[in-house]
């Protein structure tokens, strides 16, 4: 009988290094022999990319919070149906950059919403389908935003003033707190390879033993 994939998901604050941390992770999965899919939130498909466009938009000033977080749940849930829950019976190993944990920081905590509110939309979006294991990149708002500065681009959410990422940092302590059994912490100011390396070694732990 063919042995269903395992779903990953890679989390942290802006600038905590989740695309370059994934991508080595990917590369030495891949050596070691597993189909790696290697995919991000919000977007990953074509209907999930074209709403992320909307959500990131810097022009899109007027969006409502509970909008953003309507919009966010809509990405996840084509995403994860069209994409994710596919892969994962083909046996594949789903790598995501964010998931579900980045609303409840960002929309929960970060907007004032509520963790639990942004629950709930989340709930009905993705019916209890949640990684196998979540790996957080740990790095304070101060550190995050002095990395975005050499970004190009600066998306509607990175150019938040320092509060609104101080609250997402302490809104993904509580959910940390909170999904205990699949989250674990790994200091992300580290070199990108020591990070990824402390990552592989939870990853091997946890669901690949």
């Amino acid at each position: 009988m063919k042995h269903k994939g395992w779903f990953i998901s890679i989390e942290g604050p802006d600038g905590s290094g989740k695309s370059t941390v994934g991508a080595y992770i990917e590369k030495q999965l891949t050596e070691e022999g597993y189909s790696v899919l290697f995919t991000r939130e919000p977007g990953g498909i074509e209907i999930a990319e074209e709403i992320r466009s909307i959500i990131l938009d810097p022009k899109n000033t007027a969006m409502d919070q509970k909008t953003e977080a309507l919009l966010y749940a809509a990405s996840r849930r084509q995403h994860l149906i069209q994409k994710i829950l596919p892969a994962i019976e083909e046996g594949k190993l789903v790598l995501c950059d964010r998931f579900v944990d980045s609303s409840l920081a960002y929309q929960g905590a970060g907007r004032g919403i509520g963790i639990d509110a942004v629950l709930s939309i989340n709930q009905f979006a993705i019916e209890g389908h949640f990684p196998d294991l979540t790996i957080y990149l740990d790095l304070s708002a101060e550190a995050g935003l002095k990395r975005l500065k050499d970004r190009v681009f600066l998306d509607r959410l990175d150019r938040e003033a320092l509060d609104f990422h101080q609250r997402v940092t302490a809104g993904y302590q509580e959910v940390l707190a909170r999904f205990s059994d699949r989250i674990v912490s790994v200091d992300a100011s580290q070199a990108p390879e020591k990070v990824a390396a402390d990552a592989l070694d939870y990853i091997h732990q946890r669901i690949l033993t």
